[in-house]
């Protein structure tokens, strides 16, 4: 079978390595060279570009990113029976993957980042998944390192993702992603695309940083959110009580009988704003 970068089909290196997906890891490989290619074009043009990826795995979306022309692709890994996969993917295209072995929660990415564009893509492990999307938001300095996050997610964490006031999926996720980004669902991937394929269909997330986000204490933002969404079934003037309660809606110009579910981004902006 013909591979589009001249490397091995992917079944065959992880049955020479042999390597499975294990569950406690979050992983899932996905296999179909045509559908990396796809994730990776997500992104937008790669030339130039320095990419992040964490969980390569044995490197099917390492491949694609690599094939499209990035500049270098930097993968965080912490499974060490894939690093030999991966090392042969560094041998076909020399000096421009490194792969560091590790926590990618414990990596310190703006560190890592070089000079130039920096785009994230990765195909998140389940369980890690929205930390590190948490993390990318919510650093000191913004506009972040970053140009571009291009994640895959199981679909009703998408759905929180790019939710807003109006949809049932709302919450912590989708006001902390709607302060600072643009986001957006862009295809879904069945489980028949992964070995072993997982319960529940997972979709790609495209997340562009807005350049000038409501002003706003990013510590405090998250303090109200996870009170606010702690209890979301109880009133605000119930749920904001350990923060200050019906004075601090108050405050904000907020009916202290509204549930956390109703309020717009701009308003938890207002919350944290006078917290």
């Amino acid at each position: 079978m013909a591979t589009l970068d001249g490397l091995p089909p992917l079944r065959d290196v992880i049955q020479r390595h042999g390597l499975d997906a294990r569950k406690a890891l979050g992983q899932n490989f996905l296999l179909d060279l045509n559908l990396t290619q796809k994730i990776a074009r997500t992104a937008g043009p790669l030339e130039g570009v320095t990419v992040f990826e964490v969980g390569p795995g044995p490197g099917g979306l390492t491949r694609a990113i690599l094939s499209l022309g990035a500049k270098k692709v930097i993968a965080i890994e912490r499974d060490s029976r894939c690093l030999p996969a991966l090392a042969e993917i560094s041998d076909h295209y020399p000096g421009r993957l490194e792969v560091i072995e590790g926590d990618a929660l414990k990596a310190d990415f703006e560190a890592l980042a070089p000079e130039g564009p920096v785009r994230i893509i990765a195909n998140l492990p389940y369980n890690v998944g929205t930390q590190l999307l948490v993390n990318w938001l919510l650093p000191k300095t913004w506009p972040p390192f970053w140009q571009s996050l291009t994640l895959m997610f199981q679909k009703e964490v998408g759905a929180r993702i790019v939710a807003d006031e109006q949809d049932d999926a709302y919450g912590r996720l989708g006001v902390l992603c709607g302060w600072r980004t643009t986001a957006q669902m862009v295809f879904d991937v069945p489980p028949q695309a992964f070995t072993p394929p997982p319960k529940v269909t997972s979709t790609i997330v495209h997340l562009l940083p807005k350049a000038t986000p409501l002003p706003c204490d990013a510590d405090k933002l998250e303090r109200v959110t996870q009170a606010a969404f702690g209890q979301r079934r109880k009133m605000l003037r119930q749920s904001l009580k350990p923060l200050g309660g019906e004075t601090l809606l108050l405050k904000a110009g907020i009916d202290p009988a509204r549930r956390a579910e109703t309020l717009s981004v701009e308003e938890f902006v207002a919350l944290a704003n006078h917290l």
